[in-house]
């Protein structure tokens, strides 16, 4: 198949830009054409040279720019492309308008978040012209059935991990040490640091537990950098000093996790699944998670992790004091979270139920 990725940003340590990354690279080891657009990157450049992709930019600096809806057109026909996959609102826009005229592929949205879905947005799932959409959970496909989008359009397919990349033989131990961490002192890690990720509520938890844990430490990973400073300062605010560890964007994820004691995730609204949460549990991490969207998903509360209230840092510091107090029954949890993300979670079955899609809508267009 000849497929066409689009994705109208330049930012790549992101969970999305990670996962298209993986798809596209899956996808092209299957024997598949895959081109990968974004903005202009010189990071995006470099990666998909390393991993052997096509890449090609364009500005996409608006959902209605000529300059880049003519690129797509260009692009659809220079490289026979069948199947176009939109990642972002952007990019559904520009796609739709490349569409009204020339050679028209299948179109695939991709839907990652459950922000409300707003009138305009609505129009562009529910357009004849997109084939399908992607959910990356029940919840968030459940959100645009309310919205009107018809079920029959929407597939569900779990973002995947890399479970060769995160899993339990990973060693942490050279990012306690840069931590200044000993074997002793507990780590509570949060990746991403954005409001409605919950990191407040998170620094509230462990300031309530601090009295009584002095080797509990925290951990913030994915800050920019006056966020660091941002968080710092905080950190000494509530007497906590050094206590708090704040981490820019990192390319040794697998390693952060597999240093940490447990991995939390305090979002409150805008997530389907958080990527944390489910390569913490690849690595065998205990992971403690609110219960909100598509988390209760992946997280079954006392079976492969715990669950908590969103805005509920009293609930997260029991949760946190649970894992410090029975480390090898949150263990348990973890091995039997590896289990889940294996069946469920993994890059393995993203890419099969990625290309059964891809297939189904091609034989559709095949028939007479």
């Amino acid at each position: 198949m000849r497929v066409l990725h689009v994705y109208p940003k330049h930012d790549y340590f992101t969970g999305a830009a990670m996962q298209l990354t993986d798809l596209a690279r899956g996808l092209r080891e299957r024997g598949h054409h895959v081109v990968v657009c974004t903005r202009p990157s010189a990071v995006w450049a470099t990666e998909c040279r390393r991993l052997g992709l096509l890449h090609c930019t364009l500005p996409m600096r608006r959902g209605v720019e000529l300059r880049s809806i003519l690129g797509l057109r260009r692009l659809v026909s220079e490289h026979g492309i069948e199947i176009v996959h939109a990642h972002k609102g952007r990019a559904r826009t520009l796609a739709l308008l490349a569409g009204l005229a020339g050679r028209r592929p299948r179109l695939v949205l991709n839907r990652g978040v459950s922000f409300p879905v707003r009138r305009w947005t609505r129009l562009g799932y529910t357009s004849r012209r997109v084939d399908a959409v992607v959910a990356v959970c029940e919840s968030i496909k459940r959100g645009l059935v309310a919205a009107g989008v018809p079920a029959a359009k929407i597939d569900v397919i779990y973002s995947g991990t890399d479970t060769e990349r995160f899993h339990p033989g990973v060693d942490g131990g050279a990012v306690r040490r840069e931590l200044g961490l000993d074997a002793a002192d507990f780590l509570v890690t949060q990746v991403g640091v954005r409001s409605w990720r919950g990191w407040a509520d998170v620094l509230d938890a462990v300031t309530r537990l601090a009295p009584e844990a002095p080797r509990l430490r925290l951990l913030f990973v994915g800050a920019a950098p006056p966020r660091v400073a941002a968080l710092g300062d905080l950190a000494r605010a509530r007497g906590l000093g050094g206590r708090v560890l704040v981490l820019g964007s990192r390319r040794d994820v697998p390693q952060i996790l597999a240093a940490s004691d447990v991995v939390v995730d305090a979002s409150y609204q805008g997530l389907g699944i958080t990527g944390s949460i489910r390569e913490a549990l690849a690595c065998e991490r205990p992971v403690i998670a609110t219960a909100v969207e598509g988390m209760p998903e992946l997280v079954h509360d006392g079976e492969t992790g715990l669950l908590v209230p969103p805005r509920d840092p009293a609930a997260l510091a029991a949760a946190i004091r649970r894992v410090l107090d029975d480390p090898t029954g949150a263990h348990a949890l973890a091995r039997a979270g590896r289990k889940r993300v294996e069946a469920h979670f993994s890059l393995r079955a993203k890419l099969d139920a990625t290309e059964a899609l891809y297939r189904r809508l091609l034989d559709r267009r095949a028939r007479p």
